[in-house]
């Protein structure tokens, strides 16, 4: 019954880790693909190629019109934060505060996320100028609630006649109930704005209440922000629609769709939005092309291009100099208090890139020159400008050029997370790959919107040229995949536009004679092939030939000599001693005088223990390394830390999880006297007079003994393979370093070992290092080899003796443990079908050890789970001798 409830607890901690992130991902990834299993019907009436002849054929004043509108409509969410700027008293400029708003809005309706995006953005640019962190942690908090009173205030204008969607909510009754669903939300909102309920949800201190004129400015913002939106998308499906819908039907049918939009809670309410316009104009008697249209065209004029817009803003605002990022900015956004509603989606922890905003923004620009190159070869250019290439330049000159632009697509595409790294290479190439996308786009077709474009991205990109700094990143095996898999999906989706719009598109033009330029779908498959073998081979021979990453090489003997000289002169601890194991990195910060050993796993550094050197400048070689460290895009991690450096691995970012506990014996005060103890003093006895006997051997050691030594530990291991990294392991080198003690029976054979790592302090401290025994050892050896090896210790003058760790030892024991320490609980009181965690402690408490915890301090950013999968790997990595 014990073992059932103990797995009921188990499973329900699971659930709880995982809840929340479920809830942020699947929610609105079932109800997109819910909204597309419903619209599949409606979707596959569209025609791409007829589409696209629909938006080719709307005025450029009509064009310049909706340009115009939808940066108006995003102009007016300004708004919110000039309420904010005076509510607050932020002391900023109307012309800083205008640009903040732009930036924080732009990413926020493309992100969305219930307004966590808009939030986090606004934090950090205010930050930028000066404001507390406490104002902006009200302000956000403040307008979390307040933007759907707009929607709501436009829901109420539907249900009273003012907008008219009267066939989509005839047509689909359950629209209505979500209507009145977010109309109610205005009167909830207000009847709520002064009760302690709605105080504890989103005021977090249940003390601060607003007042009414803020509210109602508040509101009034909302209201403008949503009416302009409508008014854009009015606009353009009027211009797509050649006027046959008034404004009212069309402001009515953007209302519910928004409705859709946000109880779909997709970003931007991609999915439910889209398909509701669809519905709607179809039951209007347009066709499925146009309706696409005017979604394409509203997508496009007002989230697209504004957010662009807010990339270069953020890049002017964020991406000057050559300051490399520092944690401080990164943990003052994530230290700000949190409402229940901002815990939901697990802010901000998913939003760690606002933490360099700038290079972030460059490297999506980058992706979306990538895009811009790769969706301009797959459309149809303007027919005079065809036609106008072709009398110009030669058609091998065009193809060329098309197939160039194609292959720096796909380049830029994956370009742009080396941008987003910070890596310099990939800054020089991405430079190099935008000005040759400029020229080839523009000898393509004289697309010369997009060759503008890219040299723009181009610029900016030498704007915040000081920013790159890192000489290289960690080639991870999951994210080459993760990067393959996008350019294979953006290959396909390269392909079937192509082949699809390219020729709906002709023969929706009708077109007397054939087209020169023109190209079939085989060409389209040729180029696709040829593109993304071009991009990732151009990009493999150039990381190759200059790969900028950090080698992961072994300690020299010249570097272990130096190791020697340094412990001279400074302590060890109890993990020195695996240093002359020689599969370790040596990191010398403060001119030498701070030792990192460490080795690379992945995209991270692991320090094995706490960092050797004067106490008072291990803080300033831990920032020294971190700063190495992130030359190369790794993170550091340190392993098997004591209590007493903690605060120091907290002041340099770094959080904490309790590994277990060291079993470590005062010598003064052991004995094997006393009733206690009766035990190990019968072992003890037993063995004695069955002609066992023991001795400690200094090197060096001689060949027989440690080939015989070599069998030993062959027959122990049972073709098991060694561990490393932690753990000792059978090196003949490597024993050479340290004493031995040996068991032998009575015919002088070694029936067990176990070598012996000092501490490097003084003589106090000695450990355990490698234990083996032969596989028909008697009961009892290990309590015997251990018992000698106390009482050698005692006798030689030692203070202290270690047992080595007992894994996972009272973690998470408490009810208000961390939810991973609480896990890892679990798995030591009933994980020993896999690893006798409980047994190893109970069978080193009969020694009556002093217990000491030892921790693992990483930094905020590394996801727990993974890291504790690499360090497996790592200690289980396979040892050279």
């Amino acid at each position: 019954m014990k073992e059932k409830l103990a797995r009921l607890r188990l499973v329900r901690l699971l659930i709880a880790a995982l809840k929340t992130k479920a809830v942020r991902i699947l929610i609105p990834v079932v109800i997109f693909g819910l909204v597309i299993w419903a619209g599949q019907h409606e979707l596959k009436k569209v025609r791409l190629g007829v589409m696209l002849a629909e938006l080719r054929r709307i005025p450029a004043g009509a064009i310049a019109e909706i340009f115009v509108l939808a940066l108006a409509a995003v102009a007016v969410m300004s708004c919110y934060d000039f309420v904010i700027r005076r509510q607050f008293r932020f002391r900023v400029s109307p012309g800083r505060t205008f640009r903040y708003s732009w930036i924080a809005n732009t990413f926020n309706n493309l992100l969305g996320f219930a307004g966590l995006t808009g939030a986090g953005v606004r934090a950090l640019l205010y930050k930028k100028s000066g404001v507390p962190a406490s104002s902006i942690t009200a302000a956000a908090v403040f307008l979390s609630p307040v933007v759907l009173n707009g929607l709501s205030v436009m829901a109420w204008l539907e249900i009273f006649g003012v907008f008219q969607a009267k066939t989509l909510l005839h047509e689909h009754r359950w629209m209505n109930l979500a209507v009145w669903a977010i109309a109610l939300y205005l009167p909830l909102f207000i009847a709520l704005q002064r009760t302690r309920l709605f105080a504890k949800w989103f005021h977090k201190q249940g003390k601060e209440l607003f007042p009414w004129r803020t509210i109602l400015e508040a509101v009034g913002a909302s209201f403008v922000e949503w009416l302009f939106a409508g008014l854009t998308f009015s606009l353009i499906a009027n211009h797509v629609l050649d006027g046959g819908v008034g404004w009212r039907e069309l402001l009515g049918m953007y209302t519910v769709a928004a409705v859709g939009g946000i109880l779909s809670m997709a970003p931007g309410g991609v999915g439910a939005f889209d398909l509701t316009v669809l519905l709607g104009l179809k039951h209007m008697g347009f066709p499925a092309e146009r309706a696409l249209a005017v979604i394409v065209l509203f997508r496009f004029f007002y989230y697209i291009i504004p957010w662009c817009i807010g990339l270069i803003l953020a890049i002017l605002e964020l991406g000057f100099g050559g300051r490399k990022p520092g944690e401080e900015e990164e943990r003052q956004l994530l230290e700000v208090p949190l409402t229940y509603w901002q815990k939901l989606w697990g802010w901000p922890g998913q939003f760690r890139f606002l933490s360099d905003l700038g290079v972030w923004a460059l490297g999506k620009l980058v992706l979306l020159s990538g895009l811009v190159l790769l969706l301009s070869a797959a459309t149809p250019g303007l027919l005079y400008r065809i036609r106008l290439t072709e009398d110009l330049l030669t058609m091998p000159v065009m193809h060329l050029s098309h197939q160039l632009s194609v292959i720096i697509g796909f380049a830029l595409v994956i370009l742009s997370r080396g941008i987003t790294l910070r890596v310099r290479q990939a800054y020089v190439w991405t430079r190099i790959m935008l000005l040759a996308g400029a020229v080839f786009t523009f000898t393509k077709a004289f697309d010369y919107e997009e060759a503008v474009f890219l040299l723009l991205v181009a610029l900016m990109l030498w704007i915040s040229r000081d920013r790159f700094y890192r000489a290289g990143t960690p080639v991870i095996r999951r994210s080459v995949v993760l990067w393959l898999a996008i350019t294979l999906v953006l290959a396909f989706i390269y392909y079937w536009l192509g082949s699809h719009i390219h020729n709906g598109f002709f023969r929706h033009l009708h077109l007397k004679e054939p087209l020169i330029g023109r190209m079939t779908a085989r060409a389209y498959a040729v180029n696709t092939v040829v593109g993304l073998a071009g991009a990732w081979l151009l990009l493999i021979l150039i990381f190759s030939l200059r790969p900028g990453r950090l080698p992961a090489n072994r300690a020299t003997p010249e570097e272990l000599a130096r190791v020697q000289a340094f412990l001279q002169e400074n302590s060890g601890n109890l993990l020195t001693h695996m240093l002359f194991a020689g599969d370790k990195s040596f990191y010398w910060a403060q001119e030498g005088r701070v030792l990192f050993p460490y080795a690379k796993v992945r995209d991270k550094l692991v320090v094995l223990g706490d960092p050797l050197g004067q106490m008072e400048l291990v803080s300033a070689g831990i920032a020294e390394f971190q700063r190495f460290a992130d030359l190369y895009g790794m993170l550091v991690v340190f392993y098997q830390v004591t209590p007493e450096y903690l605060p120091i691995y907290h002041e340099n970012g770094c959080r904490f999880f309790k590994l277990g506990e060291e079993a470590l014996i005062p010598l003064n005060a052991f004995t094997l006297a006393g009733k206690k103890h009766a035990d190990l003093r019968s072992i003890k006895n037993r063995f004695d007079r069955e002609g066992y006997t023991f001795e400690v051997v200094s090197p060096p050691h001689s060949g027989p003994l440690l080939e015989e030594l070599r069998a030993v530990s062959m027959a122990w291991l049972k073709g098991r393979q060694e561990k490393g990294f932690s753990l000792g392991w059978f090196d003949p080198a490597y024993m050479q370093q340290s004493p031995i003690g040996l068991l032998k029976d009575g015919g002088g054979r070694v029936t067990a070992f176990a070598s012996l790592a000092p501490a490097y302090d003084g003589g106090k401290t000695v450990s355990i290092d490698l234990m083996r025994h032969t596989p028909h050892a008697p009961n009892g050896t290990m309590d015997y080899l251990f018992t000698r090896l106390l009482e050698w210790a005692k006798d030689s003058g030692y203070e202290r003796f270690s047992l080595g760790n007992a894994p996972l030892s009272r973690v998470g024991q408490k009810e208000r443990a961390l939810r991973e320490e609480r896990l890892a609980g679990l798995v030591f009181q009933h994980g020993g079908h896999w690893y006798g965690f409980k047994g190893l402690r109970k069978y080193k408490e009969k020694f009556a050890p002093h217990w000491e915890s030892r921790y693992l301090a990483y930094p905020a950013n590394i996801y727990l789970p993974v890291l504790t999968l690499d360090l497996v790997r790592l200690v289980s990595r396979k040892v050279k001798p």
